[in-house]
C-alpha cells in the first residue's frame, strides 16, 4: 500500500479566505491522533486565485475513510448549515481530489 494524499480544493468568495484560515486554525490538531494520519497543510493562494487547498496525507485509503466516518470529523465540520458568521460555509464550492505518490525527492531539508 502506498501513501494516500487527499486535496480538498475550496473556492472562497472574495474576502473569505481569512475566515477559512481562522476556522482551520481553531481546530488545528483535531486530526493529529487519527490512526494513519501523516500530515496536514492549508495552502493559501498567492497568485490571485480564490481556491485554497487543504492537503492531508494518510497511510492508506482505509485510514482516511475511518476519519471521514468518525465522530471527530463530524464535530469538526458541524455548523455548515448555519448562516455565516455563526458558522456555515465560507466557501462557494469544494472538490475532493485523491492521489498517491508516483515519485518523490527528499530535498535538502
Amino acid at each position: 500500500m502506498s501513501q494516500v494524499i487527499k486535496i480538498n480544493a475550496i473556492t472562497v468568495p472574495e474576502g473569505s479566505g481569512d475566515e477559512l484560515a481562522k476556522r482551520f486554525a481553531a481546530r488545528a490538531g483535531a486530526v493529529d491522533g487519527q490512526e494513519g494520519f501523516e500530515g496536514f497543510e492549508l495552502l493559501q493562494p498567492t497568485d490571485g486565485r480564490n481556491v485554497y487547498l487543504v492537503v492531508t496525507r494518510w497511510k492508506d485509503e482505509e485510514s482516511f475513510q475511518k476519519w471521514v466516518n468518525s465522530p471527530a470529523f463530524a464535530h469538526g465540520h458541524q455548523g455548515a448549515d448555519k448562516p455565516h458568521p455563526h458558522g456555515g460555509p465560507v466557501s462557494v464550492s469544494s472538490e475532493l481530489w485523491s492521489f498517491t505518490v508516483a515519485t518523490s525527492s527528499p530535498g535538502q531539508g
